[in-house]
């Protein structure tokens, strides 16, 4: 059984991690290239966290702590040999983690096709809050999901952020 580490991306991770987004699934039904991944990954408002087995990248995750959804999971990808392991799981822990010391909600879109992924985020408690039809590719739709701890009106930071 493997040791999964999660830890931030480095420099040397990016091209792996572009290359792993820009190969699968839903990405290449979005149409999303290498260099768009490229370009994703190594936005500085983003925080990206890599899975990894000792130097072995088996998935990793961007959130989006800025802007209109503060909290928000913009990609989960686990590389293909990894699926089924609880890594795509255990990524989103660790961001659920990070983004409730901050805000009470954490937003994620999944794609209208991607019925795996939607399974997964509702077993983990996501509820659907809305769906964006035609959003980026025509006649698939990206849900909009959330899951919460507290009203914002209610909520109080942890103050080691």
């Amino acid at each position: 059984m493997s040791h999964i580490t999660i830890r931030p991306i480095s420099t040397e991770d990016l091209a792996t991690c572009a290359q792993m987004m820009a190969q699968s699934e839903p990405w290449l039904t979005l149409g999303r290239t290498y260099d768009a991944s490229y370009q994703t990954i190594c936005d500085p408002a983003k925080e990206v966290s890599l899975a990894t087995d000792k130097d072995t990248i088996a998935g990793f995750i961007i959130v989006n702590m800025t802007g209109a959804f503060v909290g928000y999971i913009q990609s989960v990808c686990v590389d293909a040999a990894w699926r089924g392991q609880g890594i795509g799981t255990q990524l989103i822990t660790y961001a659920e983690e990070r983004i409730f010391r901050s805000s009470p909600n954490v937003f994620i879109c999944v794609s209208s096709f991607n019925a795996g992924a939607r399974k997964l985020y509702e077993r983990l408690g996501y509820s659907v809050v809305g769906e964006l039809k035609d959003y980026i590719v025509a006649g698939a739709s990206e849900i909009l999901l959330r899951k919460a701890i507290a009203p914002l009106t209610t909520f109080s930071p942890s103050v080691d952020q």
